[in-house]
């Protein structure tokens, strides 16, 4: 079977950080309720003209840039951040291609919110061996949805940890340079319209009482049933998704070096943590940037690189849960 490597990556941050305090002013909830329970710090938001192509475009070049790679040498460009792009109805993968130059790239877009990073992994890795034409991949990812939260909607709070931020990664077939392993994902349809943006779909066209009623930002109905149906299940499926894709890597949760996850709060961290076996201090957390949709987990392991936590031959476990509700995990062997 023709081995894949993730080769490289590359992150991006906007320039504003918002503090803990600053989030504290806008919501209501006290500073250290934000730090010692959500696990936030503060996170980066996007200028108001910064949009998710502007930020994948960023953090692409910048790989590009340290690698030497022409964006001619790309045969595809990969997008697998927010749905909530720079225009409904639209691609971005098309346009973050054409911007970095990608001109004999074709252009593949992944709509799967928050675990877009190992179910990108596991698409790519599938797409190059599927097809041994293909040699170069580059993946972004990119979110804004700071810009999609209200702060006076209780409903939402759990979502006020949402931050700006991209990310990008080089796949490359035929080297076993950081190879990719193996993945698993587990949907449960269930939770499908719990969370959402109510209008501004076919469903809820846009009008002017949707916007008076702030029904365009992010939004929960009913989050009391959304935790009693959620809280059985989260757990068990993050583990089971994990052990899975571990499996299919040839080794045991007891292997693991890194965990790279998505930023959730504190408590929920350190249960996964140790129902899977890894200590906290062999995951990232990302106290500092709160959630970046799809981006955590490889922006977690972008940071962990550069830090020197990684040594060669490591486990790596990337892990996820995007809101449908789908938990993700893929390996990558260091």
């Amino acid at each position: 079977m023709r081995p894949v490597g993730l080769v490289a990556t590359a992150g991006y941050l906007p320039d504003k950080w918002m503090t803990a305090r600053e989030i504290s002013d806008a919501s209501g909830i006290p500073e250290e309720v934000l730090v010692e329970r959500f696990g936030l710090r503060g996170k980066h938001i996007a200028a108001p003209d910064e949009h998710v192509s502007d930020m994948a475009v960023s953090a692409g070049r910048a790989l590009l840039d340290e690698q030497g790679l022409d964006p001619a040498d790309l045969d595809v460009v990969a997008y697998f951040g927010s749905t909530f792009k720079d225009y409904q109805v639209w691609q971005a993968a098309p346009h973050i291609a054409h911007r970095l130059g990608a001109r004999n790239a074709f252009a593949l877009e992944l709509d799967y919110v928050s675990c877009g990073s190992p179910v990108v992994v596991r698409v790519v890795r599938d797409l190059l061996r599927a097809e041994p034409e293909i040699r170069n991949v580059l993946a972004v990812a990119a979110c804004r949805e700071s810009y999609l939260l209200d702060y006076t909607n209780e409903r939402s709070r759990f979502m006020f940890n949402f931050g700006d931020g991209a990310v990008a990664a080089l796949f490359r077939g035929d080297t076993t340079d950081h190879e990719v392993l193996g993945a698993h994902m587990i949907t449960d349809g269930s939770f499908s319209l719990d969370v959402k943006v109510p209008a501004g779909g076919s469903a809820e066209p846009a009008s002017e009482r949707t916007v008076a009623e702030r029904r365009h930002f992010l939004d929960v109905p009913d989050p009391l049933s959304m935790k009693e149906r959620l809280d059985p299940v989260t757990l068990p499926n993050f583990v089971a998704a994990a052990r899975e894709a571990v499996t299919r890597s040839g080794a045991d949760l007891d292997d693991v070096a890194l965990l790279c996850g998505i930023h959730m709060k504190r408590s929920m961290h350190e249960q996964v943590c140790s129902a899977l076996g890894v200590p906290l201090d062999r995951a990232v957390y990302l106290d500092d940037t709160g959630h970046m949709s799809g981006v955590d987990p490889l922006f977690g392991l972008d940071r962990a690189a550069r830090e020197g936590r990684l040594e060669p031959g490591d486990l790596v476990l990337l892990l996820a849960a995007g809101t449908g509700y789908t938990w993700a995990a893929a390996c990558i062997r260091w």
